[in-house]
């Protein structure tokens, strides 16, 4: 998949809270997805889908650690120096608290 799609945030997701959006549109560069076939198999391991596109895992969240978001999108090529992305800024802020302490 090549260029912007639309992507479902899940309620109470840290995909949504760094967003602050129900929907989102993220580029894509790739021919790459998650298979869904897996989807179950991830959520008994700990992981969640939190992004969704047409039934096409966009996200996941590892459940029990302080903050794990991997995406199929790349938000390196809407982020700009005085304009983050805002799943990048979520990290940085989230990676600062906890070396604070």
């Amino acid at each position: 998949r090549l260029g912007e799609y639309e992507c479902k945030t899940k309620e109470g997701s840290r995909l949504r809270e760094a967003y602050g959006a129900n929907t989102i549109y993220e580029r894509h560069r790739h021919r790459y997805e998650a298979n869904p076939t897996y989807r179950e198999a991830f959520e008994l391991n700990g992981m969640e889908i939190t992004g969704e596109s047409n039934g096409l895992i966009e996200a996941v969240e590892v459940v029990d650690h302080p903050w794990f978001l991997g995406v199929q999108f790349h938000p390196e090529f809407t982020s700009r120096l005085q304009s983050p992305n805002p799943s990048i800024l979520a990290f940085v802020k989230k990676s600062l608290n906890i070396n604070k302490k």
